[in-house]
């Protein structure tokens, strides 16, 4: 090999002493040619070579360049920011010798928001917290633990001037009997003072069910605001979540800017509705068979006519399509659907695609082998979705429900990012006076929908409470969610107060 080098090194310089040959300077020419060749495909192979391999390829992407940005700005926010320092009269916690134990039910937004309640109770109740035990026999069945979703040591470390948090209960309290208790929904401080008294008699108090258990309103500054340093600052997600987290960066590369969507139009969410307007005769006999085998779904006759006019369903693939034009998304929008299985398969997701093409989901943005240490754990898939939607640019829920109003309100807190929600029933209105030939797509269903959703894009407001009309403990049930806007008492117009301001999700 070196005599052939040295063979070619020597042509070389012949041709370059000799340039007044024709025949060198033809070789020479000759061989300038090949060697850019040969440095140009090389070059090329490890470019190529090192670009990720994502099954993921958006179509004109490049044209949202063009687009409204309208469209995409976030609401005028007054110069508001997140506060959660706590007050001059907070003290420290005590180590009172008294624990609590908790097991977490539903799925991922449930468990998260239950758990944060049971950090206030313990705060409440001069209580030590032990680590959360996870529901695994919900409809997800996931056998995912509090370290496999969470960030254990710094949810222990984040509040431990809040709480003290231990992650197993002592030893020599495992056999001591415990006081098990399923409190109350929608309870208020003096609720848990007066469960402060088990103490006379238990050394140890287990909480049977997380969700709900606090109120909304009425609690003190620093109840809430511990609340909000517990979810949105101590419970981050687990390291292997937070990697993969990175999706983000490969939507924002490809695509620059993108939409969101939490599309609920799957089977559980219609059975549990009893939303059937569009299905088949045989969809609909499946949703009312897994309806009536569901245990702990208590209602079991639903007229679907109703609860469409009532607003109660969700949107299907077809009208998000309807929507997102009408307010005037091209069709080269970037779309992560965020979610389970859409009910009807690919067939009636293409009623989606077919006016916005660029669909994506965590399956093609990330590779098989990255998604291969979250199979059958939906729990954890479910984390990725939820930072992809909170760090998106628009997020849409086409329903209600724990995770919408989740990163609704997480997007709230790090500054009224755009969400856009869905008039429902006002929807459904206009979509029916189609499907009757009394309306048609163009420039006055577009003018109708962009002026129904002139105020709900999520800017600043105070949380609502239950309508006129519901009295008793059924108007805790109808407030307006603590998770879903924590303003006023963890969004201040303070700058004094205004730490945490940042669009980055830790959770």
């Amino acid at each position: 090999m070196r005599g052939s080098s040295h063979q070619r090194t020597n042509a070389s310089s012949r041709f370059l002493r000799n340039p007044s040959s024709p025949l060198s300077f033809v070789l020479y020419i000759s061989l300038l040619c090949l060697f850019s060749v040969i440095f140009f495909f090389n070059s090329t192979t490890q470019i190529l070579e090192n670009q990720p391999k994502y099954p993921f390829h958006p179509q004109h992407s490049s044209s949202l360049k063009g687009s409204d940005d309208s469209l995409w700005s976030t609401p005028f926010s007054h110069s508001l920011r997140p506060c959660v320092k706590p007050t001059s009269q907070y003290t420290a916690p005590q180590n009172s010798g008294r624990y609590l134990t908790v097991r977490s039910n539903g799925g991922l937004n449930q468990m998260r928001t239950g758990m944060c309640d049971m950090v206030a109770v313990a705060r409440i109740m001069n209580a030590t917290l032990v680590i959360p035990q996870l529901d695994r026999k919900s409809y997800w069945k996931d056998s995912s633990t509090f370290s496999d979703i969470f960030d254990e040591l710094h949810f222990i470390r984040t509040l431990q001037g809040d709480v003290r948090i231990v992650k197993e209960l002592p030893k020599e309290l495992e056999s001591v009997p415990r006081a098990r208790k399923h409190f109350m929904t929608w309870s208020g401080i003096s609720y848990y003072k007066n469960m402060s008294g088990l103490w006379k008699e238990y050394q140890v108090i287990h909480v049977a069910k997380t969700d709900s258990r606090l109120s909304n309103n009425d609690l003190p500054l620093d109840i809430q605001r511990l609340r909000c340093r517990a979810l949105y600052q101590a419970l981050r997600f687990s390291p292997p979540i937070e990697n993969l987290g990175k999706l983000v960066e490969r939507l924002r590369s490809h695509g620059g800017r993108y939409i969101a969507l939490h599309l609920r139009y799957e089977k559980d969410v219609l059975s549990f509705s009893g939303c059937t307007h569009g299905l088949s005769d045989a969809e609909a006999e499946e949703l009312r068979i897994m309806r009536e085998n569901t245990n702990h779904w208590k209602e079991k006759k639903i007229n679907s006519t109703e609860q469409r006019l009532g607003g109660l369903c969700p949107l299907s693939p077809k009208e998000v399509g309807l929507f997102l034009h009408a307010l005037g998304y091209p069709s080269s929008t970037l779309i992560y659907i965020a979610g389970g299985d859409v009910y009807g398969g690919s067939s009636r997701l293409h009623e989606l695609e077919s006016r916005f093409p660029n669909l994506v989901s965590k399956d093609t943005v990330a590779t098989a082998k990255e998604l291969e240490a979250f199979s059958d754990h939906d729990s954890q898939k479910a984390a990725l979705d939820f930072i992809v939607s909170v760090e998106s640019d628009v997020f849409i829920p086409s329903f209600s429900g724990n995770m919408a109003r989740a990163v609704e309100g997480h997007r709230r807190f790090l500054g009224h990012h755009k969400t856009i929600t869905p008039d429902r029933k006002g929807l459904f209105e206009l979509f029916d006076k189609m499907e009757r030939g009394e309306l048609e797509e163009g420039s006055l269903l577009s003018s109708l929908i962009k002026q129904m959703h002139e105020n709900r894009h999520g800017g600043p407001r105070k949380r609502g409470g239950a309508p006129p009309g519901v009295k008793g403990r059924n108007r805790f049930r109808f407030e307006e969610s603590f998770y879903e806007n924590p303003y006023p008492e963890c969004i201040c117009s303070s700058k004094k107060n205004g730490q945490m301001a940042t669009s980055k999700v830790h959770i």
